[in-house]
């Protein structure tokens, strides 16, 4: 069975050396050592150090050569519109502040359905529509996507004793 050892990020792996693809829905897309299967599928095994947010467009190096490209699948999702920008903001900020997994495309936000979210931002004026796509929620402050290691320290040439 073939083992995916390694990702690389969107735009860092060589796409041609691709050699098949992985379709995943976002809960499928958080893991470290699963058995999955290829589009075509093609048994492999999920075997990566730690567990790790796999990103549509990453690349799964596999130990014997090639690459699996990772794609999202599509999923049930509810997307918000809000009225203009303001709005945007002040639903982004209900939708933080509950911690939902959240994409922002555009002029629109989708999340997964959740009656009461749903409920939620049609009182604060959004719509709210149902659709079937992909999901890619940003990945938050402390995540890898964010493009911040927090493995290292800060140094400064200040000292805060008085």
């Amino acid at each position: 069975m073939q083992r995916a050892v390694r990702v690389d990020r969107c735009g860092e792996w060589p796409t041609e050396d691709t050699v098949g693809s992985v379709t995943l829905s976002y809960d499928d897309r958080y893991r470290r050592r699963l058995r999955l299967k290829t589009d075509d599928g093609s048994p492999f095994l999920l075997d990566l150090d730690r567990a790790t947010v796999l990103a549509p467009g990453d690349g799964l190096a596999l130990a014997d050569g090639g690459w699996l490209a990772v794609r999202a699948a599509a999923e049930e999702l509810i997307e918000i519109r809000p009225r203009d920008g303001v709005h945007l903001a002040r639903l982004a900020w209900h939708l933080g502040n509950r911690h939902l997994p959240s994409e922002i495309m555009g002029g629109v936000i989708r999340i997964r359905p959740d009656h009461v979210i749903e409920d939620l931002m049609r009182r604060l004026g959004a719509e709210v529509v149902s659709c079937y796509a992909p999901f890619a929620p940003e990945g938050g402050a402390y995540s890898e996507e964010a493009g911040h290691d927090h493995h290292h320290h800060h140094q400064s040439g200040h000292s805060h004793a008085g």
